[in-house]
């Protein structure tokens, strides 16, 4: 490698001055294209390139004007006179992206670099962080600061209805999705260390990425690399075993646990018309809550926002309103329309626990349906075998199942491929209808053909599902 260029830390810090025009390699990645929006909203002149533009992101981008050009078709010539490039971790190591960025002459750094050093160290920042909800959590959080009166930054690596996933703000707050996936090739710690945290809330923790981790104690490192420097709340969930190690690990931060088995709740939850009702403790006292959001995990994440903000100086009644009336991020529980009369569901859970969870949730809103769930194993972790069994598991709570059985190979190290035939055998074999399809064709022949035994269709994939989303089956939604 030659990072003769690379520009981190103190480094970046110090060229802060010089740059006004910044080129964004692989730029529809969520992460990289909700800074891009941040970057153009800060005043730089912004473009990007990637080799494929897929939407929501690509769309997004485009409404922003922000110039988009083919990575395969770019030349140094095309991005000499850009003062800044910033690398997406999608940019492999080794790879020729990487060498054309180390040659070209010009300075570059990662998306969670910039973001700490150019933007985030004069704002109050609070890091959404976690294995489950973050992206969800981060757009509540900001809701519910908006209707507190409050201007205020956002970075939501997804994309929201009727806004950009970025926002500067004029509020001291600044909400960050904050994952713990690497920062680039050339900076291989979590993004969240680099985000100048004054505030974390942890939904949970346990593993995943394991193309990049070993076992969640690496996982605990970089959390044990970022909380000792934290000034302000940590609001986490009591549920996982690794957040109370944490916990006791680093005494002398300010912790508040709260989740199922937590005095500070949420207790008696309960759902009613569309509404979910809940209390939490606050000073010792239970205050009753209602939202239009439905779904355990939802309201837990909820929770956390409101110890949270009540940490923070916000009183009680305006934080009982602030959450009545909250929106959700694309591709969460999204319901895109009507398939031969069947309700789709489209969402972006990839994690045995999060496929648990949005079952869970679509259990509850629609007591009594029949679900068929199409899920598509596409995440590194998901294609390896590591769960395997719990994939069987979480999956036999929908009524039948198609597996969209991606070919890509896992590029997790020292593991098998998830075996998806073995997967479908196991859920037959617990009495489930099952089928695997390896191509487009034939996962719309197999929706097709089960559709209508049931009364909705979820859809579970954090890409495209084998083309789904960008075929016919679309335009056929009413």
């Amino acid at each position: 490698m030659n990072l003769s260029n690379m520009l981190v830390g103190s480094d970046l810090a110090q060229k802060k001055s010089e740059i006004k025009k910044i080129f964004f390699y692989r730029i529809c990645g969520t992460g990289m294209g909700a800074c891009a929006c941040l970057a153009k909203e800060a005043g730089f002149e912004v473009a990007g390139a990637d080799i494929s533009f897929s939407p929501p992101m690509s769309t997004y981008l485009d409404s922003m004007n922000i110039d988009l050009k083919n990575l395969n078709e770019l030349t140094k010539e095309d991005i000499a006179d850009y003062d800044l490039i910033i690398v997406g971790n999608s940019v492999p190591r080794n790879s020729e992206y990487a060498k054309f960025v180390e040659e070209c002459g010009v300075k570059f750094t990662s998306f969670p670099s910039f973001l700490g050093e150019f933007l985030l160290k004069e704002k109050e920042v609070i890091g959404l962080a976690g294995t489950h909800g973050k992206t969800t959590t981060t757009y509540f959080i900001t809701q519910m600061l908006e209707a507190l009166g409050e201007d205020t930054g956002y970075f939501v690596g997804g994309i929201i209805n009727g806004r950009a996933p970025s926002r500067f703000g004029k509020s001291k707050y600044f909400v960050i999705e904050s994952d713990e996936y690497d920062s680039a090739y050339f900076q291989k710690i979590s993004k969240f260390r680099l985000y100048e945290l004054n505030h974390m809330i942890l939904t949970s923790l346990e593993f995943d990425h394991a193309d990049i981790f070993n076992n969640i104690e690496d996982i605990k490192d970089e959390f044990s690399a970022v909380i000792p420097g934290l000034e302000g709340e940590i609001v986490a969930n009591d549920a996982y075993k690794a957040i109370y190690e944490l916990k006791d690990s680093y005494i002398q931060s300010s912790w508040s646990l709260y989740g199922d088995d937590s005095e500070f709740g949420p207790k008696d939850v309960q759902v009613e018309n569309g509404q979910t009702k809940f209390k939490v403790k606050l000073e010792n006292r239970d205050y009753e809550f209602q939202t239009n959001i439905i779904g355990h995990h939802n309201i837990l994440n909820i929770t956390a926002c409101i110890i949270l903000l009540f940490k923070n100086g916000f009183d009680v009644s305006s934080l009982q309103h602030s959450v009545q009336s909250l929106g959700m991020v694309k591709r969460r529980q999204e319901e895109r329309g009507l398939y031969k009369g069947r309700l789709v569901i489209d969402d972006f859970a990839h994690h045995p626990k999060a496929i648990d969870l949005t079952i869970d949730a679509i259990r509850v809103k629609y007591p009594n349906k029949k679900i068929m769930t199409i899920f598509e194993p596409i995440s590194a972790t998901a294609r390896s075998a590591i769960f395997q069994i719990e994939f069987a598991r979480t999956l036999g709570k929908s009524d039948s199942v198609i597996i969209a059985a991606n070919p890509l190979k896992t590029t997790v190290s020292e593991s098998e491929n998830l075996n998806t035939a073995l997967l479908v055998e196991h859920l037959k074999s617990d009495g489930h209808y099952a089928a695997e399809a390896k191509d487009l064709t034939v996962l719309q022949a197999e929706i097709d053909k089960a559709v209508e035994d049931h009364d909705i269709l979820l859809i579970l994939s954090n890409r495209t599902c084998l083309g789904l989303w960008e075929s016919q089956f679309v335009k056929d939604l009413k």
